[in-house]
Formats: C-alpha cells, structure tokens, sequence
C-alpha cells in the first residue's frame, strides 16, 4: 500500500518483535501504519486488495456451501479478517499471527480498524509461527478449513520475516493443501506480480486465477488464487 498522509509520523508503539527486529504502530494524518524492522508493512488507509483476497477465495466455493471455516496467515490490521466475517455463510475465522503485539493492539488502538475482532466470538487470534503451526495443523485430526487465505509479509518475492520464505515452497504448499476441506481454496496476497511463484503453483495445483488489484501509484497488489487437489 501507498504511505500517502497528512503530517510528520507519530509513534503510538514500539518494541523488538518476535524475529528482533523493531515493531512499530504510528500515526500519520487520519491513518495508521505498521512498520516492521524500517519495511513499510501495512496501513488503514484502504485494503482493497485484502478484503478483495477474501472475497475471492469465498466466491470461489460451492455456492451452497454453509458453515465455511477460514484460516487467515497474518492479522495486520484486520482488513481480511473483518472482509470474512461479514460473510454470513463464514462460521469461523482462524488468524495466525507471529506478533504478539500486533494482536495487543488490536485491543487498543487497531480495535476500532476492524470492528473490534478480540470481541467476536467467531473469531480465533492464534500466535504463532505459521509455517511451524501449518505443520502441526496438517496432520490427521487437525483442523480444516474452506478458505487459507495468506497475507504475510509483502508476497513471495519480499518477504519481511526471512523465514517466511518457507511459506511458498512446495513443502508448505502441501500442508496447505492438507488442511483443506474437499472443494477448499487457497489465495495468496502479493504487493507484486510474482511469475515465477504463479508458475509453481501451475504446477502443484493446475489452473492459477490471477487477480491485480490497482494501487494509488506502482504495479498493482495481486492476489493468487488456486483449489485444493482433495483436501485434508
């Protein structure tokens, strides 16, 4: 996204991350941004492209489908998380986060963002390392789910977190295959074309929609869009 905004950035909260880099929630103008180690990672100031992944990948089942679990790869602000929950076939909303305080905050300053997600009872905040917790969640009698939807760090070509790396190699393409219902699907939010990743997810699992999302300025956010191969 775009840092456009009224005034000098004022720092609401900072602190070493998980991975020891520097977290940072400030305020510019009306906005709020998330910076990450000095990488501009997210704001408030649209998420077109994040509610557009969800909206995707729901519009995307079978229409009779009711009861739909989602599993949402990094919190943010909460753009994708809301974007399934006002979806009244969703029962469940699953978000994996490595942050801790970017689940604090969204007990504070980011509650109002998202219509306050730490309330809703059909809402799950799980901190975790996602590439670690796909694993577990992968093997027999975990949980499955409809929707995966990845928006962590930047897409597969600008990874915030190096070890995120993992997320978009064939390994964890099967554990996201795994903890697929029958009919699920899978989307994975770029701030980037990325080619070379479009083209292994071709080859793992067949047809690939490609959806580009215009931004205020640059190449547009793209979102990568793929069915499961059997579900878990």
């Amino acid at each position: 996204m775009g840092q456009e905004g009224a005034g000098e950035p004022r720092v609401i909260a900072r602190a070493v991350g998980e991975t020891g880099g520097e977290l940072v929630l400030r305020r510019v103008g009306s906005a709020l941004e998330i910076i990450d180690n000095g990488i501009f990672l997210m704001d408030t100031r649209d998420g077109t492209s994040e509610r557009e992944m969800v909206r995707a990948s729901l519009a995307a089942l079978p229409a009779e489908r009711t009861g739909v679990r989602v599993l949402i790869g990094g919190l943010g602000v909460g753009f994708s998380a809301r974007s399934a929950l006002d979806d009244p076939r969703v029962e469940q909303v699953r978000v994996v986060e490595l942050e801790p305080l970017v689940i604090e905050w969204h007990r504070g300053p980011l509650a109002e963002v998202a219509g306050d997600l730490t309330a809703d009872p059909r809402c799950e905040l799980t901190c975790a390392d996602l590439a670690g917790w796909l694993e577990r969640a992968a093997a027999p009698g975990g949980p499955r789910f409809d929707a995966v939807c990845l928006d962590t760090d930047n897409g597969p070509d600008w990874t915030v977190v190096e070890g995120n790396r993992r997320l978009y190699e064939p390994a964890a393409l099967d554990l996201l295959d795994r903890v697929l219902r029958p009919g699920g699907v899978i989307a994975f939010w770029s701030a980037m074309r990325a080619p070379a990743f479009a083209d292994l997810l071709e080859r793992r699992f067949g047809a690939v929609r490609t959806v580009e999302v215009p931004v205020r300025r640059g190449e547009p956010d793209v979102v990568y869009l793929v069915r499961g191969t059997g579900g878990g």
